[in-house]
C-alpha cells in the first residue's frame, strides 16, 4: 500500500515521462504512440515500474529495446527535472488491466 507521498511521486514521474518519451530520438520508440498509464515506485525510490500503453502497429519487442536503450537518458532527465534523493531506475511494463 502506497503512502500519500509515494502516490504524489508516482504521479509526478508519470507526468514527466509522458513529456519525455515523445522526445526520445530512437526510431524504435517513434514507431507508434506510447502513453504512460501508471507508475509504481518502490518505497526506497530505487526502482519504478512504468506501465505503458501502445497505440498503432508497432513491433513491441523493438519498442521495449528502444525504451531500454533510452533508459539512462530518461533517468538523467527525470533526475534533473525532479528533486528526489534517488532517481529511480525505470523498468517498462506492458499496460496493466
Amino acid at each position: 500500500m502506497a503512502t500519500n507521498r509515494l502516490n504524489r511521486i508516482n504521479e509526478d514521474i508519470q507526468r514527466e515521462l509522458s513529456v519525455l518519451i515523445p522526445r526520445v530520438k530512437d526510431p524504435r520508440v517513434q514507431q507508434g504512440m506510447v502513453t504512460v498509464t501508471g507508475v509504481e515506485t518502490t518505497p526506497d525510490l530505487r526502482y519504478a515500474k512504468v506501465y505503458i500503453s501502445i497505440l498503432g502497429e508497432v513491433n513491441e519487442k523493438e519498442l521495449r529495446r528502444g525504451l531500454r536503450s533510452a533508459g539512462p537518458w530518461l533517468r538523467r532527465e527525470l533526475g534533473s527535472n525532479m528533486t528526489l534523493r534517488y532517481t529511480p531506475e525505470l523498468v517498462c511494463e506492458r499496460c496493466r488491466s
